[in-house]
């Protein structure tokens, strides 16, 4: 069930403070974005450049700089995070390595000045001032609402994970050496002035993280100073790198990045396991056993024959059937997924009003947030309609075992599970703006009403 804003589904007075400096911050720098739906919000977050102009020109080809001179903007940005923010921030308990890293590029190498345990603020701000250290802040996400419900949207929008990272440079200092990431990049400048570099890519769409070195990536292709209401966007693979010019007190820039191992390659990996799995029950060639000793020779050319005409069969059932289906990237995707923003002045979402009957009217609520999956490994499989996300205080938070809680509790796929015959009647709640529970596409009125029943009892649907 969608949380309201805050940690915690009954929040505190710390939490709710929280939120009412939040709604003073919003209130003294209006929102520059749309929240509207997750196309507006995209479209306000690149504008004045279009979307379509976007994708066709720049979107995983080459970086765009915005540079917008608009002091709306400018004064938006700084309540995204801000350095004042920290004090406060220390005092909930942030911890170096997990929420910040404090570090600076000497020589061309990064040198990393954490201390143990908790952050503590003096300290913090003695590593900034004297030492000219960057505070790297992870996932603010988890304490700015305003960055929350941007990347709840944007999660929304590209339909996978959303992350961030606030950056804060003393001036002429410089936090990272040159180096490309595995993610499609954007920049929001919120203080101060960065001065970029941004370099040809030695590894075009780049899979993984790694530091260049100078002699290595040549001149600049693009040298510019971000200032506040500015943005910045490079593919994948882009060598950058920034530092804050002297003359200006500090920088702060927060990276949004998305599309980490989500391209095909990622997706066959994904789904050609459930693939062959449907193929194999209706292709007896699949079902053959592989010639002895296979896997003690090597020199397996003529097998390797044989596996290409098994692809092409795979490839002549995805012609027939059209179907692909991701198995572990959508639960990744639903699981670790931001939920709904509703704000910190809203109340629980419980069931409520009339029960849903045969002759109602419904419509599925949080579409965007609601996503239906079928199982491919299972003899009986089953449609589900998924609505898993992680809490906004651990999103993006990866741990050593990312199947386990703080507490120790596995963590789950939240979600309801129907019977595969439920299918047709699930796509249609989803497809339609509304739907007459009569015309679900079930066979007796009891299993419409008890379909109707489980979602409105999760509040996926409001009756009309």
């Amino acid at each position: 069930m969608p949380k309201k804003g805050g940690k915690h589904a009954e929040m505190g007075k710390e939490t709710q403070a929280q939120c009412k400096r939040a709604k003073l911050e919003a209130a003294c720098s209006p929102s520059v974005l749309c929240f509207e739906n997750p196309d507006r919000l995209f479209g306000s977050l690149i504008s004045p450049i279009k979307e379509e102009v976007f994708f066709k020109e720049y979107w995983e080809q080459k970086p765009l700089l915005v540079q917008r001179n608009d002091p709306l903007v400018a004064a938006y940005y700084p309540s995204l995070f801000q350095l004042s923010d920290l004090k406060e921030l220390c005092s909930q308990g942030l911890h170096y390595g997990r929420d910040v890293n404090i570090c600076r590029c000497v020589n061309g190498k990064k040198k990393v000045l954490n201390k143990e345990g908790k952050v503590n603020y003096m300290q913090l701000k003695k590593d900034f001032d004297q030492k000219k250290a960057t505070i790297q802040f992870h996932q603010p996400q988890r304490f700015k609402e305003e960055l929350w419900k941007i990347q709840e949207k944007l999660e929304c929008y590209f339909g996978s994970l959303v992350g961030s990272n606030v950056y804060i440079t003393p001036q002429g200092s410089q936090g990272l050496p040159p180096h490309y990431d595995d993610v499609e990049v954007f920049i929001l400048q919120l203080e101060g002035e960065k001065h970029w570099r941004l370099y040809k890519p030695t590894v075009h769409l780049a899979r993984e993280y790694n530091v260049e070195s100078e002699d290595r990536i040549g001149n600049p292709t693009h040298e510019f100073i971000l200032k506040p209401g500015d943005l910045l966007y490079f593919p994948r693979g882009t060598i950058h790198q920034a530092d804050t010019p002297l003359g200006t007190s500090h920088s702060t820039h927060v990276t949004i990045s998305t599309y980490q191992n989500n391209s095909w390659g990622d997706f066959l990996l994904d789904a050609i396991p459930g693939l062959v799995f449907d193929t194999a029950k209706d292709d007896v060639a699949l079902r053959t056993s592989i010639p002895r000793q296979l896997l003690m020779q090597v020199n397996t050319a003529d097998s390797t024959k044989k596996l290409s005409n098994l692809l092409r069969r795979l490839a002549d059932h995805l012609d027939h059937t059209g179907e692909l289906r991701s198995s572990d990237m959508k639960k990744d995707f639903i699981m670790h997924r931001l939920p709904p923003c509703l704000g910190c002045d809203s109340d629980s979402l419980t069931p409520g009003g009339k029960l849903p009957k045969i002759d109602s009217k419904i419509r599925l609520q949080f579409r965007d947030h609601t996503l239906i999956s079928v199982e491919p490994d299972q003899e009986n499989a089953v449609s589900t309609v998924n609505l898993g996300w992680a809490q906004e205080d651990t999103h993006m938070m990866g741990t050593e075992d990312d199947t386990a809680s703080e507490d120790g509790a596995s963590q789950q796929t939240h979600g309801l599970r129907f019977p595969l015959s439920h299918l047709e009647a699930l796509k249609q709640i989803w497809s339609s703006s509304t739907v007459n529970v009569k015309e679900l596409n079930l066979t007796s009125d009891e299993e419409k009403e008890n379909l109707a029943l489980s979602l409105w009892s999760e509040c996926l649907i409001e009756i009309l």
